[in-house]
């Protein structure tokens, strides 16, 4: 039986690639007309962050996230495990002790110690909280890596194909579609993100950094040839395509503030995407009319993929049951098409 795989955005490749590895019939089907053309994924910070997560995250993502790291090394080039740096500045150290508060695995830095870790900040924090266990990876050179895994495993991704019940006729169907499958899922709602890509040549960071700040939180994410991705913003919206000045400023503002460096950066690019999430923000994977959605991942696409890409392909090929993710199964819908 020929598996279908609905999106081929970080969630959808990494069913795809689960499935495929177990030895099933695979296909990915996607209605954009190239990787990364209708996906949040795109413009994703790739940070596999599960315990600074915490801070804001209910523990079933710190669970289900911690998976992540080894599953991402195992199998995309490039996944740089350096941990996770938080910063803040004086006035708002208040915050970090908030952060501390409610997270764990870390250590507290004090300023030789964060110059000994990034050179480039040294003098500008007097306390940092360091996760050394936390990883980050570039989420589009992570998405083309599971593309060209999936082919060398001859699992077909035909882009530019609009899925249709009539094609989908006596397939196992599994509908990684994101806020597009909210018609079924009506429950889903969108949560908007809007980021920059910045070129500095000037300085140099070796982990994510996050600036804590009681307005506008924001990450600054190191990438090669010079680039940091800088992210993210969090609006209750499903208009995809559009940022605000007001984001704008921030996000540059809290860059700035990190380092006055980033004043002369070049804006390489500015995205924004909707991030499918429901009421609690946690994931669900569920059963319509005999098709398995895998949805609501909110914030946390690549930390939280590869734990739910094992158990999709567990209940496709086990018919396996997870509570914590499958809350309101329908034993009825139990049945692929």
């Amino acid at each position: 039986m020929l598996v279908t795989i609905i999106g081929a955005g970080v969630m959808g490749l990494t069913c795809a690639l689960e499935l495929a590895e177990r030895g099933a019939a695979v296909e990915v089907v996607e209605c954009g007309e190239k990787l990364g053309s209708t996906s949040c994924s795109w413009h994703a910070g790739g940070m596999l962050a599960p315990w600074c997560e915490l801070e804001s995250a209910e523990p079933l993502v710190v669970r289900l996230g911690s998976e992540s790291i080894a599953w991402w090394q195992k199998r995309v080039p490039g996944v740089v495990l350096n941990g996770s740096l938080v910063v803040a500045h004086g006035r708002d150290i208040g915050d970090l002790e908030q952060f501390a508060r409610r997270t764990e695995r870390f250590e507290w830095l004090q300023d030789v110690a964060i110059a000994a870790l990034e050179p480039a900040l040294a003098g500008r924090f007097h306390k940092a909280l360091f996760f050394k266990d936390e990883a980050h990876l570039d989420p589009r050179k992570a998405l083309s890596a599971l593309e060209r895994r999936l082919r060398e495993l001859a699992v077909p991704i035909r882009f530019g194909v609009e899925a249709s019940p009539a094609m989908l006729a006596g397939r196992r169907v599994v509908d990684c579609t994101g806020l597009a499958a909210r018609k079924v899922l009506t429950d889903l709602r969108g949560v908007k993100g809007e980021m920059l890509l910045l070129r500095l040549r000037d300085i140099a960071l070796s982990r994510p950094v996050r600036v804590l700040h009681p307005r506008v939180p924001v990450y600054v994410v190191p990438r090669d040839d010079g680039l940091f991705m800088v992210g993210a913003t969090t609006i209750e919206s499903d208009q995809p395509t559009r940022i605000s000045a007001r984001s704008m400023l921030e996000l540059l503002s809290a860059a700035y503030a990190l380092h006055p460096a980033f004043g002369e950066a070049e804006i390489v690019e500015i995205g924004t995407g909707v991030r499918p999430a429901y009421p609690d923000n946690l994931p669900r994977i569920r059963w319509r009319n005999g098709i398995l959605y895998v949805n609501g991942l909110y914030r946390h696409g690549f930390l939280l993929a590869p734990s739910l890409a094992r158990m999709a392909a567990e209940v496709v090929l086990n018919d396996r049951h997870f509570p914590e993710v499958m809350t309101d199964e329908d034993p009825r819908e139990r049945r692929l098409a």
